[in-house]
């Protein structure tokens, strides 16, 4: 479930911010899966190594849903926006004819 957007944060900035986590996310996803595949790791060593993979993995999924759910609420705003500009701009026709 995803968490309650802060109301002093615009939509856009809560992309920027959720992107950059999950750069950071997927940077770390790639390190414990390049240390995965050392040869000299215990048994113990790699199991703890796959389970922060599966945790790191399920962590990413998350935020590229609520990725998706971000940039549909900002094309919803957009799209609301250019509908406002519209509507101004007959009014103002409207009136000066």
């Amino acid at each position: 479930m995803p968490k309650q957007r802060q109301e002093s944060f615009s939509v856009a900035q809560e992309i920027d911010s959720l992107e950059e986590k999950l750069s950071q996310c997927r940077e770390t996803l790639e390190e414990v899966e390049f240390k995965l595949r050392r040869k000299e790791l215990t048994v113990e060593e790699r199991k703890s190594l796959e389970m922060e993979k599966n945790l790191l993995a399920a962590q990413a999924e998350n935020y590229e849903k609520e990725l998706k759910m971000l940039r549909q609420a900002n094309c919803k705003n957009a799209a609301l926006s250019v509908a406002l500009v519209v509507l101004v701009v007959v009014i103002y026709t409207c009136w000066t004819m």
